[in-house]
């Protein structure tokens, strides 16, 4: 099993140690990415990606790598703790950089057959809104299925963290951790995904931008083939 973890901060707080856990739990082979220290670019609107192509994107050769880890990792793991309600600045500027493969556009056929954790966490509230914002990208990527952690720490050191607290996050994360082994090599997208994906289907038989019709045409998703049947990750 390939897991990406993908930490939107440097430092490695409570919520870095929530992907730490997880990860030993999965048993992996494992590639972290630390944002913004890996990637700290901000998408500067020039809307290359979407209307030509995602190579002609000024900060490509920076992306690059961690498209290439996204792309083969069998589990994706994103880590937030909360910044004022929402995911932090650098996971956002990250997300930014792939509004041309949401749905509506060129989604990459292996997302259908991957899982995705998002964690967070906070000292004392706002994960549910954090988590939103990053499981929104993924659910527009295709994303097959998308698990979701939050809590509430009740600190700012993880080190502080109370045992009864981390005994709590545990449980959680073996229940996540079991359900991920369950799926391994047989994920299908939710019915909420696969209605999406038609609904892009139909616009696109229509007719889009040409650059996004093309390239469902070239994968045959206008016809009879489904991005979720036969993937090779």
């Amino acid at each position: 099993m390939k897991i990406t973890v993908i930490n939107g901060q440097n430092h490695k707080g409570s919520t870095y140690n929530m992907g730490r856990m997880l990860t030993e739990k999965l048993s992996g082979e494992v590639t972290e990415i630390f944002l913004p220290r890996d990637f700290g670019e901000f998408c500067c609107g020039c809307v290359n990606c979407i209307g030509k192509s995602a190579d002609l994107c000024p900060h490509y050769e920076k992306l690059k790598p961690i498209t290439e880890a996204i792309d083969s990792a069998d589990v994706l793991i994103f880590t937030s703790p909360v910044y004022v309600f929402h995911c932090t600045g650098s996971m956002k500027a990250l997300l930014d950089h792939y509004g041309w493969r949401w749905m509506v556009h060129r989604p990459e056929e292996k997302m259908f057959a991957k899982q995705a954790v998002i964690l967070s966490t906070a000292a004392g509230a706002g994960m549910k809104s954090t988590n939103k914002d990053i499981r929104d990208s993924l659910f527009f990527w295709g994303v097959g299925r998308i698990y979701t952690c939050g809590s509430a720490v009740m600190e700012t050191s993880w080190e502080r963290v109370g045992e009864k607290i981390k005994d709590r996050i545990n449980k959680k994360l073996d229940k996540i951790a079991g359900r991920i082994k369950a799926g391994y090599g047989r994920v299908t997208p939710s019915l909420k995904t696969k209605c999406l994906f038609y609904i892009m289907r139909m616009a696109h038989k229509k007719g889009t931008f040409p650059v996004d019709d093309e390239y469902w045409r070239e994968k045959g998703w206008c016809g009879k083939v489904r991005p979720w049947k036969k993937i090779n990750l």
